[in-house]
This record gives C-alpha cells, structure tokens and sequence, in this order.
C-alpha cells in the first residue's frame, strides 16, 4: 500500500494546497496521513509557560479555507499540545500521540531527544521504520546517520531500521511517499 506523509503544515494554506495537489498528481491512491503540526501556535514556548485560559482565536492561526484541506488522519504535534496548553481545551485529544501502519510507526517527533544540530536520537523507537518531522529538515536516517537521496527517486530499505523526516510542507512543499509492499520511500518537493 502506497501512503503519501506530510507535517508541519503550520496552518499554512498556500503551501498545504500545493502539497495535496502534488500528492494528488504523483499517487492519487495513496493514504494520506499528517504528522502533526497541522495548525500554528501564535504563542511561543516561553511565553506559553505563562499564559493560560485564552481563547482558540487568540492561541492558534484557524481558518475554514485551511481546516477544509484537512480530510486525513494526523498525529498530534507539539504546535496542537502548546494551543492545549494554553488555552485550557482539549480540542486536539482526538489526534493520536503515534499510529502504525505497515511495517513502520508515525510521531511527530517532539517526544524524541534532538542533538544540538537537530539529529533525533531514535533509539526509542521499536518500529523498524519511524517517520516524523518537528525539524522541519528532509533527511534518511541510518543508525544515527544522514543518509543522501534525492527528490523524486525511490529508496529501497533493506530489513534494518530507518528514521524518516519527511520535511515540512511550510515553506519547503516537502512530502514523502511510502510504499509498505516495496519497502520503498520517495522524498518529494512540489516543483514551483
């Protein structure tokens, strides 16, 4: 089954419309799924120490436009807590913290350790393939190392462990595809 993943949309219309219409164009069959990171948090991660019982308006960037792209299941990030958090309501609850799907794990990535250079320690992680974002960084993981790829060309993965970025859709249009039946990801960037 082909699965097309994207994160870190961060309530961005423009770059989450040119993301799906590339999805729809290269594997219009595939399941759609969000890594989190769906919507903006106005409020930063210190002041959000501090600030509690606002509004949703005042804690998140919402629109219907934006809201009605988001026909597919996602996880929750740290953007959708932080809104939480702030506002005292649980609006996000109904997203899980991970799911599975066929032979791999998807989270956000913010529940792992990042070095100070943002590689994630991921250790943790049991699946044999995880796929995150939260750094907002594309990028193959191979027992703690970047491994090369190129846009557009399938990576066939052996029987070991990876860890998958799949990039951000904010600013970068990045998405990744990924194939459980081949065993393949393909790293993809909307072409402007």
């Amino acid at each position: 089954m082909q699965y097309a993943l994207l994160g870190d949309l961060h309530s961005s219309v423009s770059d989450t419309k040119a993301v799906l219409a590339d999805i729809n164009a290269n594997a219009e069959n595939a399941a759609i799924i969000g890594l989190g990171d769906l919507y903006e948090c106005k409020i930063g991660k210190k002041r959000a120490k501090e600030i509690v019982g606002i509004t949703l308006d005042e804690a998140a960037e919402l629109s219907d436009e934006f809201t009605r792209l988001l026909q597919f299941p996602s996880v929750r990030g740290n953007q959708e807590e932080r809104i939480m958090n702030v506002t005292g309501l649980d609006t996000f609850l109904t997203l899980p913290e991970s799911l599975e799907i066929e032979g791999a794990e998807i989270i956000h990535g913010h529940q792992f350790k990042w070095s100070s250079d943002w590689k994630p320690f991921l250790e943790q992680i049991e699946a044999p393939i995880v796929f995150f974002g939260h750094s907002h960084d594309a990028a193959l993981y191979r027992k703690g190392h970047k491994k090369e790829f190129q846009y557009g060309q399938p990576i066939h993965l052996k029987k070991k462990k990876y860890g998958v970025n799949v990039g951000s859709v904010i600013e970068n249009r990045e998405w990744c595809l990924y194939d459980s039946d081949e065993r393949t990801v393909t790293f993809m960037k909307v072409q402007s």
